[in-house]
């Protein structure tokens, strides 16, 4: 019995959760008590949805860009929600217990990191491969958190390692691989939880006289993917919303079959996730890593300039402050070239998030002083055209050409590689399969309530 597995019902919406429950949440004051699961919610419990709409004096766009934050999410990151929703889903189908299963959670760095919080808070004990090159912040977050790591070699982009120390652990039978990349239950936690609550956000600022209702983007970077899932949920939704990925412009995998190395911590490359629905994906944007980094730390260093360069309002800079890493910048970059590229209007909304907060990133912006100087005002103002000047260049239109080649490069990860069939690769193009995923949802809480009672 597991008495601390909310449903994804339950993540969406806090205030659904039993009386109970809420008043337990309520007055605990401890973040690795596993109470905490049921804070794994876009919304906060005062019932927001914690956002910012830049200001276009900043972004230089018509459109108005809407960044979600998951800053206050256990573990500091939405991630926290696919490693739970993966986890769940493996408890209730194939019942692993915590006396004889290890759990091993593969990652670039949020999601290993969502591992480490999630799977010790349930007791199972818990191990995260990370390519060793990523932040110091991260490692000291997965063992705070009662994780163990194994470092692969490599960076960001070095995402085939990972697997082969995965394809080592899976021998032995007692390691339960969750494998975001290629689980839906990361799936189905960003079309339920993410895309709602994205759908929901758009509704409340139409009632406070922002946009027309509507979402006309959404953008994100990838890297499992499965934050692209709500995109579905939201074209449910509003059908005209365009799906606009992301990747580095130092590795444009999708864009040109490209390779290479990138700084975008929580971006996976080289490889196509068996759980991104190419076809949905109108468009993709490539986005400099260099541009990012930089980015990242005017926004958080850089404030007393952006207020008088720009005139930036202090709660618009208040929010900022702390909330966004580099990937954040990234989703903001290119949420830029999409409200460019489509000529978005003043009454259209770009949603995109904030993936993590900068708590992961200051040992690397001490690396960036250490390779390009120390921030000053100067450079700082200069840097405002990071945002202001960002160029329409690097751009795919998804037709569905193009679609079905993005969608055909996953055969070289997922068959020649790991193991799938070509029938199950051809299953992944038909949008019936996708929609087969979501609808297992309902079903899947049912089960989560009658395990937890």
């Amino acid at each position: 019995m597991f008495p601390t597995l909310p449903t994804l019902e339950e993540l969406l919406h806090p205030q659904s959760q039993p009386a109970d429950i809420q008043k337990k949440v309520e007055a605990n004051q401890d973040p690795l008590d596993p109470i905490e699961l049921f804070n794994m919610s876009w919304r906060r419990r005062d019932g927001g949805i914690p956002h910012v709409v830049l200001p276009r004096e900043l972004t230089g766009t018509k459109a108005q860009i809407v960044v979600m934050s998951s800053a206050h999410f256990p573990s500091g990151s939405h991630k926290v929600g696919p490693g739970y929703s993966c986890l769940r889903e493996k408890i209730l189908r194939d019942q692993i217990t915590t006396e004889g299963n290890t759990l091993v959670f593969p990652s670039t760095g949020n999601y290993g990191i969502g591992g480490a919080w999630v799977g010790p808070r349930l007791g199972f004990r818990s191990l995260v491969v990370l390519p060793e090159e990523m932040s110091a912040e991260r490692f000291e977050k997965i063992r705070g958190y009662g994780a163990e790591v194994i470092a692969t070699p490599g960076c960001e982009s070095n995402v085939k390692e990972i697997y082969d120390k995965v394809w080592e652990l899976r021998k032995n039978a007692s390691n339960i691989i969750l494998n975001q990349f290629e689980d839906f239950g990361n799936y189905r936690f960003h079309h339920h939880v993410t895309g709602g609550a994205a759908v929901e956000l758009c509704e409340e600022l139409h009632g406070k006289g922002i946009g027309r209702g509507s979402i006309s983007a959404f953008v994100w970077a990838m890297g499992s993917a499965g934050t692209m899932a709500a995109g579905d949920r939201i074209r449910q939704s509003f059908s005209d919303v365009k799906l606009v990925g992301l990747e580095p412009v130092q590795c444009p995998t999708l864009y040109n079959s490209g390779y290479g190395g990138h700084a975008i911590e929580g971006i996976g490359d080289k490889h196509v996730t068996w759980i991104h629905n190419t076809r949905a994906m109108d468009a993709l944007f490539c986005v400099d890593d260099r541009e990012c980094l930089r980015g990242c730390q005017l926004l958080q260093e850089g404030q007393a300039v952006l207020k008088s360069e720009l005139g930036l309002a202090d709660e618009v800079l208040d929010f900022v402050k702390g909330r966004f890493g580099i990937s954040a910048i990234c989703n903001i970059l290119g949420s830029i070239k999409t409200a460019k590229h489509y000529d978005l209007g003043e009454d259209e909304l770009v949603f995109t998030a904030a993936t993590d907060s900068y708590d992961r990133y200051p040992s690397v912006m001490r690396r960036l002083d250490d390779e390009e100087g120390k921030m000053t005002d100067d450079v700082a103002k200069a840097r405002i055209d990071i945002f202001r000047k960002q160029p329409t260049t690097w751009a795919q239109e998804g037709t569905m050409e193009v679609r079905r080649r993005w969608h055909n490069q996953k055969y070289f990860t997922w068959v020649e590689q790991q193991g799938k069939s070509v029938d199950e690769l051809n299953a992944l193009w038909d949008p019936g399969f996708w929609e087969a995923q979501a609808a297992q949802i309902p079903a899947l809480d049912e089960q989560t309530l009658a395990l937890r009672s």
